[in-house]
């Protein structure tokens, strides 16, 4: 059985799902509330993917009805701490103007960020830069804090989900108030999802990442080529902050971003998305804030 989970429902109201791929490859839904109110830190630190599996395996959780007409949510609730690598891909630090890193790039964004991996996404009014970048992000399953190997590291992670980790360049890198707080704070700027996978459901070491932007092709690479792979940033994490069961780890993008030159900055009305191999898929439809969303009815399941 394949298992991924998910929380449905209307913003602030998501429900906790289980989506359940059996062996005959038929998908159902079931409700996961009968074991808990949502997918928060302290459901996974307390073992509850392999509870959500056996309950799924013994027929103990009940279908959800018209689970396909619901908006999809973040599959994780809000999560304590969102810690972020920089130019973690070689080609992306080349076309960023810097040279690869010889130890990880940190840096934190709110967790009032985190959306909807459907929800209509807003640009900054005064933003000329508004950019997106594919990331496969890590939810730690406990709570982990000076790991003594690479190795223990890998133990800490819970599953994996896609990230878009929206970016103003403008309010990020130039100029003496240039600062990466400022470019990466903004509201919504964080879509997970649509679904989290259990760490033994994914290879996260070779997994594609693509993104578009209006249909056309942005990025397209491999988490393969990682300058540092997940256990590698686990752990060096952990000797600088305790990691909570709950936060979210977004790895870094690859190259093909507008940052680069290449390709325009985001507009009202572009159509930006991103897709990780096993991991599903995001869409998000752009809108100037103060002007309102042009469609806020992308709510329906893509696959």
């Amino acid at each position: 059985m394949f298992m991924k989970i998910a929380r449905l429902g209307g913003q602030g109201r998501e429900v906790p799902v289980v989506i359940a791929t059996g062996s005959n490859g038929v998908e159902r839904s079931y409700d996961a509330r009968p074991l808990t109110h949502d997918i928060d830190g302290a459901f996974l630190a307390g073992g509850g993917i392999a509870r959500l599996r056996e309950a799924v395996v013994r027929g103990e959780l009940p279908e959800l009805e018209g689970a396909g007409a619901l908006r999809i949510g973040s599959p994780l609730a809000r999560p304590n701490n969102v810690v972020c690598i920089g130019m973690n891909y070689a080609a992306h630090a080349a076309e960023s103007g810097a040279a690869p890193p010889t130890i990880p790039v940190v840096f934190l964004k709110p967790n009032n960020t985190v959306a909807g991996p459907f929800d209509a996404s807003p640009i900054p009014p005064l933003s000329a830069r508004y950019d997106w970048e594919v990331e496969l992000a890590v939810v730690i399953g406990r709570d982990v804090s000076y790991l003594s190997s690479v190795g223990e590291a890998a133990g800490a992670v819970a599953g994996y989900v896609i990230a878009n980790d929206l970016s103003e360049r403008e309010y990020q890198i130039p100029g003496a108030a240039g600062q990466w707080t400022k470019g990466k704070s903004l509201p919504k700027s964080t879509p997970l999802g649509p679904w989290l996978v259990p760490a033994d459901e994914v290879d996260a070491g070779a997994l594609q990442l693509r993104s578009w932007v209006n249909g056309q092709p942005r990025q397209d690479s491999n988490t393969v080529d990682l300058i540092f792979d997940v256990p590698t940033v686990i752990h060096h994490l952990s000797q600088y902050m305790v990691l909570e069961a709950g936060d979210v780890i977004l790895t870094g993008t690859p190259e093909g971003v507008a940052l680069s030159g290449r390709f325009p900055y985001l507009q009202d009305g572009d159509v930006v998305e991103l897709e990780i191999a096993g991991l599903g898929r995001q869409r998000q439809e752009f809108f100037r804030a103060g002007a309102g969303p042009t469609n806020t009815a992308a709510t329906a399941r893509e696959a």
